[in-house]
């Protein structure tokens, strides 16, 4: 009697296995999205950056088949927003529009308390755009050509002053790479963003800046800025005559990227649904057009890729960082 229970419970208990097994087997994963997609942006609405994200959101809204809309969580320089989207679960329906500053400056600045580390709690989904970069001066300056400009920095060292629109920022950085490159001292001059530095560039009370074409193509095409260099081969769909800052400074680049970024651990699946939207978007021909004409260029990218791109990133800044002896202000 004891034997013939023993067999009767092993004979349940491997039905109770074959059912979970056929459960399992016949089982499928939520599809994505299966709900509303959040698109999170650290910045304020209205600039370049926020525009973008918009033409991304309407196309991918088409591309997944459900709406996708841009939230702007400002502060900390992106990070509340970045700290939103490493927060969410890992299902692809919150995303964070990111930026070169906020994926891979910000974790090489000494002196931050980060709440959440982007090399770690977020990953790169997809590029969408690259935005060129270039060295330009003020309309009087006496400097028509780069190698003017370093001419000058030599000459009398620690004189010639850059403006950007903050300590650490792409621009900074930029500016400073290049002192390295070539030896020199020079002055920098931050300002409270892009705009507020305008002025003084335009009127030769700062010597030059190398900044992104974006927010200097109407200064340079009305004739208040001198362009002298490209940063980045990519400028020349804009000003093909232009020469590079690379001739001067072999080895030198520059330049920022915007794209798409999740938190660690989305299924393959999920990133190949967030690239399909990207690519999409760079080859819809009103994005591409309205990307040009704010000075950016459409320039997918996958998620491996991207990936890439923001571990050399981080490397490359990190020297700059440390040889100039930059801190976060």
């Amino acid at each position: 009697m004891q034997g013939r229970t023993r067999i009767v419970a092993m004979s349940l208990a491997g039905l109770a296995l074959a059912a979970l097994a056929l459960q399992g087997a016949t089982a499928q994963p939520a599809a994505f999205p299966s709900k509303q997609v959040r698109m999170l942006f650290g910045f304020a609405p209205g600039g370049s950056g926020d525009m973008a994200a918009r033409l991304l959101a309407d196309v991918a809204t088409r591309t997944l088949g459900q709406q996708v809309i841009v939230e702007n969580r400002t502060g900390a320089n992106g990070m509340i927003a970045a700290e939103g989207v490493a927060r969410s679960p890992a299902d692809g329906h919150t995303v964070l529009f990111c930026t070169t500053g906020n994926m891979t400056i910000i974790t090489e600045l000494p002196g931050l308390q980060l709440a959440v580390n982007p090399a770690t709690e977020l990953m790169g989904l997809s590029q969408l755009l690259r935005s060129t970069f270039g060295l330009v001066v003020g309309k009087d300056s006496p400097h028509r050509s780069v190698q003017d400009v370093v001419a000058a920095a030599r000459a009398k060292p620690g004189t010639v002053s850059f403006a950007t629109p903050g300590i650490g920022s792409v621009q900074h950085l930029s500016s400073e790479l290049l002192a390295q490159k070539l030896g020199l001292k020079l002055v920098h001059v931050p300002y409270r963003g892009s705009a507020a530095a305008m002025p003084d560039l335009t009127s030769g009370r700062t010597d030059f800046s190398i900044t992104n074409l974006g927010d200097v193509i109407p200064h340079i095409r009305s004739g208040a800025l001198r362009l002298l260099g490209l940063g980045d081969p990519l400028g020349k769909r804009f000003f093909p005559d232009a020469p590079m800052i690379a001739e001067v400074a072999p080895g030198f680049e520059t330049y920022a990227w915007f794209g798409l970024c999740g938190p660690t651990g989305l299924p393959t699946a999920i990133v190949k649904r967030w690239e399909e939207a990207v690519k999409a978007a760079t080859e819809d021909s009103l994005v591409s057009q309205r990307l040009l004409d704010n000075g950016m260029v459409p320039a997918f990218a996958d998620s491996a890729t991207l990936i890439k791109t923001m571990d050399e990133n981080r490397r490359n800044y990190r020297e700059v960082i440390r040889a100039a002896g930059i801190k976060a202000d």
